[in-house]
């Protein structure tokens, strides 16, 4: 920014920011970011990006250049103006975009931002990069900020000014600006000056932004001595600005550096940087791939999952570049949707300079891409889930925890890695009721002469830990694996085998248990299904207008009934979850099973009110596997009938 660049002029607009940014702003000044320092890095980034975009609208608009093609970001320090400012030649903001972009923290999430606040400074701090309020954290050191744009291809006098001092408005001025890009000049508090020293900046500047693929630019100082009379000796001397820029980064973009030449900390700031993350990932892979197709992959696995991992509107992480120009954030078509979480960079040397979403959805070059980050990521998990330290084991369990749900998207989404995301998956079970219990430990687990591995789905935990399903296995000592994410259900369709082992779902078809069911106990439930058949027959004729057939089962012991899902039907979890969803379901009926041992059951025949026990022992089923029945209200009136006799 400099005097000569722009000019005001008289139009001066107030407008009030979006509702409950001013709460917000007092938040993030007052409340968050323990590590102050970090608002250089998040303007340096957002002015970074503002010149990758001009260099991907560049690509069919070269007059955005404006015959100034090297892009870069510069900090000017005024120690006399008390002020900090983070300049780029980027693509600058037009003065609709000022008031829609800057008046505006969080547009998607505002709401769930707020929510999620809770006083506790740490993990306060980590939600602004999720939600995308970055710009804000200029507010921590600042009392005031005034931004300057101008948008690329616009005149000179539509630029831009937006000042602000972080309470319920801000100003928007037209001006008159030479040079496109956005000057962000920070007003600084008292408290915050010694960001004005030039080592101080340097030393953030390396720290955080060392990886930025432009040059950071700060004014080159001179020692220059103090003039003292001819013989005298120099008393001293002080630092002066020049007119010469420094470059105090590496300006190199990480992923094309050797990974033998990056540390640790490097990786983890990179990561910091693109995902706005205030936590580090969990894991990476850095790898150049040759062959037919080159590219190289920055991949991070974040230790946390995002907000709006599970909504619509959720963006990929991954970012792509075509021979280090930047092309577009959130590229979806580089990773599978079930990997969606995954965050990093992505640059490719044989993709067009040009290319769109549209010409990304048919490229060969993307699919190999997209194949090959699915399996260095796969890869990348397998490796922690299979180590024998300490630390790759708990960074496993914390990534299932965050993304295993997501995970199992994949086994109807991919079914070439299917065998794979099977192994990486992990289940509580009837006998051990943490989540770890992987498929190969669950056969390494299985009983002499089991065939199947069994497993339950339920609406939660417990709901499937406490199915009446359940009760014939536990009476047996046959694990059985508890599925309670809702996603599972519908997974399970798309799995019928792991490593040549059926899985069965105990709630489907009538219970077989092959060689661990002897003679007596097949003889016995063919004895009960004699002697009950008038009951069965009844209790059909009672409830037919509820289910689709009535059987006597030896799978209950402690309930009088159940139900079951005949075999390639859709289960009642599956028609919930599909109803609440809005979409159309299928009419289905399920099987009622009773257990002719259960004294309720045993009084049905002699009970004077046949007909409401009938209906209440269905009802009771339904509670049991977690819904709620089709009439609650004759329910309950049932049940105190029943009751008061």
């Amino acid at each position: 920014m400099s005097e000569q660049n722009t000019t005001q002029t008289p139009e001066l607009q107030k407008h009030s920011f979006q509702a409950e940014v001013a709460q917000l702003l007092h938040l993030v000044t007052h409340s968050l970011y323990s590590n102050p320092e970090i608002f250089l890095r998040e303007l340096i980034s957002n002015a970074s990006d503002a010149c990758d975009k001009l260099r991907f609208e560049g690509i069919n608009h070269p007059e955005y250049y404006e015959n100034d093609p090297d892009l870069h970001v510069r900090i000017i320090l005024d120690k006399d103006q008390k002020t900090l400012t983070i300049s780029d030649n980027g693509i600058g903001l037009s003065q609709q975009e000022a008031i829609d972009n800057l008046g505006t923290i969080a547009k998607s999430g505002t709401k769930d931002f707020m929510s999620k606040l809770t006083g506790d400074q740490k993990s306060d701090a980590q939600l602004i990069g999720q939600f995308g309020v970055g710009f804000y954290s200029g507010f921590i050191v600042a009392d005031k900020i005034t931004v300057e744009s101008r948008r690329a291809g616009l005149d000179a006098v539509e630029g831009v000014r937006w000042i602000s001092g972080g309470t319920g408005d801000f100003e928007v001025e037209q001006i008159n600006k030479v040079s496109r890009g956005t000057d962000i000049i920070l007003h600084l508090r008292d408290d915050a000056l010694d960001y004005l020293e030039s080592y101080k900046v340097k030393q953030i500047v390396n720290k955080y932004s060392d990886h930025i693929s432009l040059p950071i630019q700060i004014q080159k100082e001179v020692w220059q001595e103090e003039e003292v009379a001819e013989g005298e000796e120099p008393k001293g001397g002080q630092y002066v600005k020049t007119d010469e820029w420094e470059t105090i980064n590496s300006a190199s973009a990480l992923w094309t550096r050797n990974k033998n030449e990056i540390s640790d900390e490097q990786y983890i700031e990179f990561y910091k940087n693109l995902s706005h993350d205030f936590e580090p990932p969990l894991a990476w892979s850095h790898n150049r791939v040759e062959g037919n197709t080159e590219y190289t992959q920055l991949l991070y696995i974040p230790s946390k999952a995002p907000h709006d991992l599970f909504t619509r509107e959720a963006k990929a992480g991954i970012k792509l570049y075509v021979k280090r120009v930047f092309i577009m954030d959130d590229a979806d078509n580089l990773m599978p949707n079930y990997l969606r979480f995954v965050q990093g960079v992505v640059d490719s040397a044989d993709l067009p300079l040009n290319v769109s979403r549209e010409l990304l959805q048919e490229s060969r070059d993307v699919k190999i891409i997209r194949e090959g980050n699915t399996r260095r990521i796969l890869t990348l998990l397998d490796g922690l889930a299979k180590s024998e330290d300490q630390a790759d084991q708990e960074k496993f369990k914390k990534f299932y925890a965050e993304f295993g749900s997501v995970l199992k998207e994949g086994l109807g989404e991919d079914f070439g890695n299917r065998e794979r995301i099977l192994k990486l998956l992990r289940f509580a079970t009837s006998t051990h009721d943490e989540v770890n219990t992987s498929l190969t430990d669950y056969k390494a687990r299985m009983k002499e002469g089991q065939k199947a591995i069994y497993y339950v789905t339920a609406d939660s935990l417990n709901a499937a830990k406490n199915s009446p399903q359940l009760e014939v296995f536990r009476k047996k000592g046959i694990e059985v694996l508890l599925m309670a994410d809702r996603v599972d259900e519908w997974a399970m369709n798309f799995v019928n085998e792991f490593d040549g082992t059926p899985m069965q779902s105990i709630a489907k078809g009538a219970v077989d248990l092959g060689d661990l069911q002897d003679a007596e106990e097949k003889k016995a439930l063919e004895q009960a299904a004699e002697a009950f058949k008038p009951v069965v027959e009844k209790l059909s004729d009672s409830l037919k207008d509820k289910t689709k057939e009535v059987r006597v089962t030896t799978r209950l012991v402690d309930s009088p009934a159940c139900l079951v899902t005949s075999e390639g039907e859709l289960s009642p979890q599956l028609i919930r979850m599909l109803k609440q969803a809005g979409q159309p379901v299928p009419e289905s009926k399920p099987i009622l099973e009773i257990n002719p041992e259960h004294p309720l059951v045993k009084k049905l025949e002699a009970s004077g009110q046949f007909d409401d026990l009938a209906n209440v022992i269905f009802d009771q089923a339904v509670i049991a596997e977690g819904g709620l029945p089709d009439d609650p209200a004759a329910y309950v009136k049932r049940i105190n009938s029943l009751l008061l006799k």
